[in-house]
């Protein structure tokens, strides 16, 4: 039996159709369950920066939002919900339990996906994989550099590089206007790379990769229930065309998608997107 530390289970619909995914997600146990996803329910980071608070609904929302979602298909992988890890009174020991979380399912032999919650939470769901992983290359995809130097949603990034050994950093989505010239400068100087909007499907070198995508990348039109709004953001469709790149690659060892925030999420546009999303990195896995 698996035991996930600090986490509590995850809220769904109460009721749930016969034929949706959501029906074919294991709660109770692991065996034979090839992905896992983990919920990462807080928002004190996007507090500490000064963002939209709300995030922290963000696991339930997307539960939510795939319950209405179709059935897998015969060759998706079986998915397990380890449940959401509960946060701590402080933000370092909120990440110390997602770390040990994370941890865990990794022992167990399943591919984790986290689901958010604040930024700053892919530092410490990372932080398990690249312990596992060395030399672990970063592909994310951010309006944002996130690579802020105090505590908050902002910072993740630069923490991985210094104190989890990440070598190199592959950002898509970099908008100019909502980064400061001192963290660019910075990102450049430590093994980074900032990719065009119009860049091919083509994923970094590396044996290892991980994969965080969040959903202020995309344009305020399609995804308003974010943490910072993007007015100049991507589309949906070509989102997904990298995002189902990034499951299909044996190479990624884990996935993250961050910053839905259902109090601004008007008729629920932002988490069926972030659904959408998931869904079609669990179709690209399934053809690893």
């Amino acid at each position: 039996m698996l035991t996930v530390p600090h986490t509590t289970r995850g809220i769904w619909p109460t009721r749930i159709a016969h034929g949706r995914f959501a029906a074919t997600v294991r709660r109770d146990h692991p065996t034979g369950c090839q992905v896992a996803l983990l919920g990462l329910p807080d928002d004190a980071g996007v507090k500490l920066n000064h963002g939209r608070v709300g995030a922290a609904g963000g696991p339930r929302a997307v539960r939510a939002a795939l319950a209405g979602y179709g059935a897998a298909q015969a060759h998706w992988p079986t998915v397990f919900d380890a449940g959401d890890v509960v946060p701590a009174r402080t933000l370092g020991e909120t990440h110390a339990r997602v770390t040990a979380a994370t941890t865990a399912l990794l022992d167990a032999g399943l591919f984790p996906i986290a689901i958010g919650g604040g930024h700053d939470l892919t530092f410490p769901f990372v932080r398990a994989v690249a312990a596992k992983y060395p030399k672990l290359i970063g592909l994310y995809f951010d309006a944002h550099l996130d690579v802020r130097e105090t505590p908050g949603s902002g910072m993740p990034f630069r923490k991985l590089i210094e104190n989890c050994g990440v070598p190199a950093l592959h950002l898509h989505g970099y908008r100019l206007w909502v980064n400061s010239p001192e963290h660019r400068a910075w990102f450049l100087h430590h093994g980074g790379k900032i990719h065009p909007d119009g860049a091919d499907v083509v994923l970094p070198r590396g044996k290892n990769l991980f994969v965080s995508f969040d959903l202020d990348v995309l344009d305020a039109a399609h995804a308003p229930g974010v943490s910072a709004l993007n007015p100049s953001g991507w589309t949906v469709p070509h989102a997904e065309q990298w995002i189902y790149a990034c499951g299909e690659c044996p190479r990624v060892r884990c996935f993250d998608l961050m910053e839905l925030n259902p109090r601004h999420d008007a008729a629920h546009r932002t988490a069926r997107i972030a659904a959408h999303l998931l869904l079609a990195f669990i179709e690209g896995y399934s053809h690893r």
